[in-house]
């Protein structure tokens, strides 16, 4: 379901940041930073669709 899905995301945010926190070497902080984007923009659009306030079903 999708409210298991956005714990998913969630867990998976908080995950990131803390190896975000660990992270030394400055390509692996980009490579994770871009994972947390990506990772954090799901979640978006997962809760707005949950919220109704964006039609999850494709324009055409």
């Amino acid at each position: 379901t999708q409210g298991d899905e956005t714990m998913t995301i969630e867990q998976h945010i908080e995950e990131l940041r803390a190896e975000l926190n660990n992270a030394c070497d400055a390509v692996e902080r980009r490579e994770i930073q871009t994972e947390l984007e990506m990772a954090q923009a799901e979640l978006a659009v997962i809760t707005a669709e949950q919220d109704g306030s964006v039609d999850a079903e494709p324009p055409f």
